[in-house]
């Protein structure tokens, strides 16, 4: 699985904070189903359906990391979108029990 859970750290600090914690698990699901496509792919390059499917994910996974950087939670350093604060750092790290 792609390791983007480690990076959200502000999911406690915002008012939505379950209905971050439930998209960041959709992200989660994708991630692994984008990896598990992927292993596919590489041992069936030509497989028209994996190839839209992995593109579907994707397009899912753009849409939800954009949605959560708007929701002030950052998957990963570059989505920081607030102009005035740096989020990155704000909120319970992984290895803290408020993250999971």
């Amino acid at each position: 699985m792609v390791d983007n859970s480690r990076s959200c750290r502000s999911c406690m600090n915002n008012g939505g904070s379950s209905n971050n914690k439930a998209m960041l698990k959709k992200l989660q699901m994708i991630d692994f189903a984008i990896v598990e496509t992927v292993l596919y792919l590489d041992a069936y390059p030509n497989s028209s359906a994996a190839l839209s499917y992995y593109h579907k994910l994707v397009s899912e996974r753009n849409k939800l990391v954009d949605s959560l950087a708007k929701n002030g939670m950052p998957i990963t350093n570059m989505d920081n979108s607030d102009t005035d604060n740096w989020l990155w750092t704000k909120g319970p790290w992984p290895w803290q029990s408020e993250a999971n």
